[in-house]
């Protein structure tokens, strides 16, 4: 084993041994943990529903520190859960559809 991968001496039911990449495994962890906290939630249904905001619509509406609202957009931003695109000196954020469909569809493999 080295540091990036776990290999396990058990084999699968198809007789294949299993190799963990623990680098995959904690990308897929911020990437759950990204929606598991209720004030992103509050943020990205508030995005969703608005189209595209900036982080001071965001902050300004949900009644939130700057500071907070940046560091929760920068979290759904690294899990590629939310979109930027830039108008001047304003960023927008914008709901990453296509990144909710894999995350969807990767939690129904997980539950078969």
């Amino acid at each position: 084993m080295n540091s990036y991968t776990l290999i396990f001496n058990t084999l699968t039911d198809e007789g294949t041994q299993v190799q963990l990449s623990l680098l995959n495994m904690r990308k897929a962890a911020l990437l759950f943990r990204a929606v598991n906290n209720n004030l992103r939630l509050q943020i990205l249904k508030l995005i969703d529903e608005k189209g595209q905001m900036t982080v001071t619509e965001i902050y300004q509406h949900l009644l939130l520190e700057q500071s907070v609202a940046s560091q929760q957009l920068s979290i759904l931003r690294k899990a590629g859960l939310v979109k930027t695109s830039r108008n001047g000196k304003f960023i927008y954020y914008s709901i990453n559809a296509n990144r909710f469909a894999e995350l969807n569809k990767i939690t129904g493999e997980l539950l078969k």
